[in-house]
């Protein structure tokens, strides 16, 4: 299964973090940074100037 779909149902909250990393066959810390880690191309804001 392709992972962007098993992240988009965690996300959408048809799947628990336990169940997501089951599916991907890894551990739910490295599914969370997974989730939580920036795109490509997307720009990481720094705190207010």
């Amino acid at each position: 299964m392709d992972k962007r779909k098993v992240i988009a149902a965690y996300q959408r909250g048809l799947l628990s973090i336990h169940e997501c990393a089951q599916i991907l066959g890894i551990d739910s810390m490295r599914v969370m940074g997974m989730v939580s880690a920036p795109k490509p191309g997307e720009r990481i804001r720094a705190g207010s100037k």
